[in-house]
């Protein structure tokens, strides 16, 4: 069974390294957000779920060599005037993917990041505090009904908005209400914390604010 694990990995890792879409490097180890996110967990949904989906990505695309070359988020902006039988994968698994690496961008291990003075002026003035910005968060993860994501985002017009998207779709796609430039996510799908938390979506909800990279959030609040 082990061998068969790690030849099944090696064939994953081997057909994303000439694919257009690839896997992202984490700037941390698996274990490095324990206790709060465990290290199988993160092994099993970086390498296999999010694995998957950019294999998926790269075969759906195989047949479209004029759209190979675009980036995600543009395909995105237009997903309502791409071929039909290319929109669900586009939706499914280039949202996977998307969503999959700017979850992992936010991520870094417990206490290696702070909110600047300059990051706690924004949340005050934007939000009422940290407090408020975790209360309004929380109460949109919370009212996920199945699987999906929770965003902050940044709305065209500068506002900030929390809003919840179902399965892999993300406030950048078209067919999406809400649109907006995301400034913080979780992954609200049971495999991102069954095994830890089980039926405790609540407790994984909390958890997470322990292990978000302050340093990057300022930067994409900040950024125009």
């Amino acid at each position: 069974m082990k061998k068969l694990i790690l030849l099944s990995l090696s064939v994953l890792v081997l057909s994303a390294v000439s694919a257009q879409f690839k896997l992202p490097v984490l700037n941390y180890k698996f274990n490095a957000l324990e206790p709060y996110f465990d290290s199988t967990t993160m092994n099993i949904h970086y390498t296999y779920h999010h694995g998957a989906y950019v294999n998926n990505l790269n075969k759906a695309l195989e047949q479209y060599p004029n759209l190979q070359k675009k980036s995600l988020e543009e395909l995105f902006a237009t997903m309502d005037k791409l071929p039909s039988n290319l929109q669900t994968a586009i939706r499914n698994f280039g949202g996977g993917h998307y969503n999959h690496t700017f979850f992992w961008s936010i991520l870094a291990p417990a206490g290696s990041t702070s909110i600047s003075p300059n990051l706690e002026k924004i949340l005050n003035e934007q939000f009422g505090g940290l407090d408020k910005l975790k209360e309004g968060f929380d109460k949109v993860a919370a009212g996920r009904f199945g699987s999906g994501w929770v965003w902050l985002i940044k709305d065209p017009e500068g506002k900030f908005k929390f809003l919840s998207t179902a399965n892999q779709d993300n406030p950048l796609m078209s067919i999406i209400n809400i649109k907006g430039k995301p400034i913080l996510c979780l992954d609200l799908w049971e495999h991102a914390y069954y095994l830890k938390y089980q039926y405790k979506r609540a407790d994984y909800i909390k958890a997470f604010w322990n292990v978000v990279n302050w340093e990057v959030v300022e930067k994409l609040i900040t950024e125009p």
